[in-house]
């Protein structure tokens, strides 16, 4: 296997566990509000190869993936936390068992909110209010929104 990029020489299949592994890396990174140079820079790759990280495009190794559960505060597992089972189908081993070849993949788009940004900045944001009180005052004003949306007008 050639170093650094994860794939079949020739390939450019992602792999959805390293797509999956790239997803929690950067849902971790923006929700501490790091960005991809800061976690970068600490863990001694550029910002280029973080993107890449995180987009599923390279395989991150075993040794900076625990830089990162490091840098993160998380343990190693939560990068594999979450993985639906068709994911789990598709490591190198289970693949290579495949007899049928596949057509090269685009990373798959990740449909689970918690993985946009938008909800990452909005849990930042909620806990950078102090107060526990406005803390919980906010909550259930969301909570209550999001019933009132759902009920028909």
């Amino acid at each position: 296997m050639p170093k650094g990029d994860g794939h079949k020489r020739g390939s450019n299949a992602y792999n959805p566990i390293d797509v999956h592994v790239g997803a929690r890396l950067r849902a971790r990174r923006t929700l501490l509000g790091l960005s991809q140079t800061a976690l970068g820079d600490a863990m001694g790759v550029t910002f280029q190869q973080m993107q890449k990280y995180e987009g599923g495009h390279n395989r991150i190794s075993a040794s900076r993936l625990y830089d990162a559960s490091k840098l993160l505060g998380v343990d190693i597992g939560y990068f594999f936390d979450e993985m639906g089972k068709t994911t789990k189908s598709e490591s190198p081993a289970q693949l290579s068992r495949q007899k049928s070849k596949r057509s090269p993949r685009k990373p798959p788009k990740s449909e689970d909110p918690l993985h946009k940004r938008e909800t990452l900045e909005f849990v930042r944001a909620y806990y950078r209010i102090i107060d526990p009180k406005i803390r919980g005052h906010v909550r259930k004003l969301i909570q209550l929104t999001a019933s009132a949306s759902r009920s028909p007008s």
